[in-house]
């Protein structure tokens, strides 16, 4: 009795770990098939089951139940599944069409009939599923976790972006408005404190093209530019990222590219440019703005390319602007005019100490522009000089 009594009692307890395995079971296969990492009969398993119900439809009531109804499931199969698994499930499609046409009889004798155009339309949605899901079997990329990828590949864009905290005086924001309103920029900033700290390094890239055509070559250029910044002495930093890009051998591999060094005890800084647009300085004292113009070729151009310096110093109430091409250069505009127009708009914000400047700049100097467009802000406060 004793032994049955425990066998009755240890019963319930054996229910509920199996329950909970499957339960793991189940949650693990779903977790890996929307990652792309498990199987897809879980998705082959529920259309399958849908063109059974389809067809007993169109049995029932053809009127209200099209027999071109099992396109449904051969599209969202040609999404969720496998070459292999979709081949599968259009034998079944196939086989309920053929049931369908020898139970609903002759398409000539009466209306919601298998017709030819239905058997061609099934085909085709069929033969464009198995191109689409071709094509993702050997990208590598599930359609279930695309749109992941891409979200994880512009976050990663905009985490590389951020520029770092800067000590009690300065002040630094960075704007930047991809053409056509994409997720994808050809512009970029890197951005790193070196020496111990005491050093803010900042390299605003423009990279040809725009839009989604040059997100994946800005990205893999940021990646690499991060990882080059403080690794290298300031002056070799362009010729290494030169040496780089050239290395890639793209068709449209060029990029300009300028280079910020600044002392953020003293104030001083050094200026590298890659074919880039000059940087602007307001001069606190005379209220001008100043061009800072320092010489270089394009990245990507030529092998052995030299970058020259230009020195400056940023003192209280002085700001520093860093923008691409796309802020102050149109095809109706060049970029003396462009640069007129900016330091105009930004005057607007000299008694504000520039916060929160950057995007309202964009705003209206580049709104309607279809191309990337970045800008970075740089102000040392008059009260707390550092």
């Amino acid at each position: 009795m004793a032994r049955r009594r425990t066998a009755v009692e240890k019963f319930p307890a054996r229910m509920k770990k199996r329950l909970h395995r499957v339960r793991v079971a189940v949650r693990k296969s779903g977790v890996d098939y929307f990652r792309g990492d498990g199987s897809d009969w879980i998705a082959l398993a529920g259309l399958l089951l849908t063109v059974p119900l389809i067809a007993a439809g169109t049995l029932a009531n053809s009127l209200w139940f099209s027999p071109a109804a099992l396109v449904l499931p051969i599209v969202a199969g040609g999404l969720l599944l496998r070459p292999a698994s979709l081949l599968t499930l259009y034998a079944a499609a196939a086989a309920a069409l053929i049931v369908e046409s020898v139970r609903l009889g002759p398409y000539a004798e009466g209306p919601a009939r298998v017709t030819p155009g239905v058997v061609l339309t099934v085909a085709a949605c069929g033969f464009t599923g198995l191109l689409i899901a071709q094509f993702r079997s050997r990208v590598g990329v599930p359609w279930r976790r695309g749109g992941t990828m891409l979200f994880d590949l512009r976050e990663r864009i905009r985490v590389q972006s951020k520029l770092p905290l800067l000590p009690r005086g300065w002040h630094r924001e960075m704007a930047l408005r991809p053409a056509g309103g994409q997720s994808f920029s050809g512009d970029f900033v890197v951005a790193a404190r070196t020496h111990g700290g005491r050093t803010l390094e900042v390299v605003l890239t423009d990279v040809s093209g725009k839009g989604m055509d040059a997100g994946s070559r800005a990205l893999l250029l940021s990646g690499a530019f991060g990882g080059l910044l403080g690794s290298l002495p300031p002056h070799d930093f362009l010729p290494a990222a030169n040496g780089y890009l050239l290395r890639q051998d793209w068709d449209e591999g060029f990029a300009t590219s300028i280079h910020l060094v600044l002392d953020l005890e003293s104030g001083d800084y050094e200026l590298y440019s890659a074919g880039h647009p000059p940087g602007l300085q307001l001069c606190a004292g005379s209220g001008r703005w100043e061009e800072k113009a320092p010489e270089g070729p394009l990245l990507g151009v030529y092998d052995g390319a030299q970058f020259d310096p230009l020195k400056g110093t940023l003192r209280p109430g002085d700001v520093l602007m860093l923008f691409t091409d796309g802020l102050v250069e149109t095809s109706d505009r060049d970029l003396d005019e462009g640069i007129d127009r900016l330091t105009g708009a930004a005057n607007r914000y000299v008694a504000d100490g520039f916060h929160g400047a950057a995007w309202h700049l964009i705003e209206a100097v580049a709104r309607d522009v279809n191309d990337d467009r970045a800008l970075l802000l740089i102000s040392r406060d008059t009260q707390h000089p550092g």
